[in-house]
């Protein structure tokens, strides 16, 4: 098992499993980043993201689901995306989330992509029930789901206030809205899994936490990825490729 990789699965995997959305009841092991071995016990009960990390591993021919390859193409994108087979993977979540409501992914063909953004607004019903009702907690839940990226303005303990951009829904697309600053944190207890943030740090946030500090061409993966999501799933306007990037990687004052 590579350390560094569980280590950083355990990093975007946290928030969620701090809120008791998915993983094993015991958040706090995630934090525990001398404790590897617990780490990848606490990874294999996500039902959902070891779903993907198997495929991707066996695709790319990596041994290690949690090699950090892998996991960063999950959480954040990369070149082991595009050795998935859509049809391969609709194929295991069949199998794996079977009985399983809502969501359009077994519609998905050609779109399904091992990644995080595809569970998010494919997966999950969320952005069904947007065009719908276009309930304000399903755009909450959505842009607070996915990988989204910021920049720190200011630390303040084991808190920040970090500039980003929300997800706005016009009643047809999801598109980026303006700049806005909001307080994560990136520490609980005086545990991390990051050495610390620094104002004008460029960051990857998932729920209410700091994930990672990360680089432009990270948050350009990230970003990409995610529009190219969205207008793959109708939720994004064709020309607007690109556009969840703007704004966001960069420093705006």
């Amino acid at each position: 098992m590579s350390e560094r990789g569980a280590i950083l699965f355990a990093r975007y995997a946290y928030p969620p499993n701090e809120l008791g959305y998915c993983g094993p009841a015991d958040a706090s092991a995630l934090l525990r980043a001398e404790a590897t071995a617990g780490i990848e016990r606490s990874a294999r009960r996500f039902e959902g993201a070891w779903c993907y990390l198997e495929l991707l591993a066996e695709s790319a021919g990596i041994p290690d689901p949690l090699d950090e390859r892998v996991v960063e193409a999950y959480w954040i994108g990369n070149e082991l995306l595009d050795l998935t087979d859509p049809a391969a993977l609709l194929a295991r979540m069949r199998d794996r989330f079977r009985g399983q409501r809502g969501g359009t992914w077994r519609e998905a063909s050609g779109r399904a992509l091992a990644h995080h953004s595809f569970q998010v607004f494919d997966v999950y019903p969320w952005a069904g029930l947007l065009r719908v009702s276009a309930h304000p907690t399903a755009l909450s839940v959505l842009d607070r789901c996915r990988i989204r990226t910021g920049v720190v303005r200011s630390v303040h303990g084991e808190s920040a206030t970090v500039e980003s951009r929300a997800l706005r829904w016009t009643g047809t697309h999801l598109v980026p809205g303006p700049p806005r600053r909001e307080s994560v944190r990136w520490s609980r207890g005086g545990r991390s899994l990051i050495p610390g943030v620094a104002p004008g740090d460029l960051v990857a946030l998932h729920w209410d936490w700091v994930c990672d500090v990360i680089t432009r061409s990270q948050a350009a993966r990230i970003e990409s990825t995610e529009a190219r999501q969205l207008r793959a799933q109708g939720l994004a306007p064709r020309e607007a490729s690109g556009e969840a990037a703007v704004g966001t990687a960069a420093p705006t004052g």
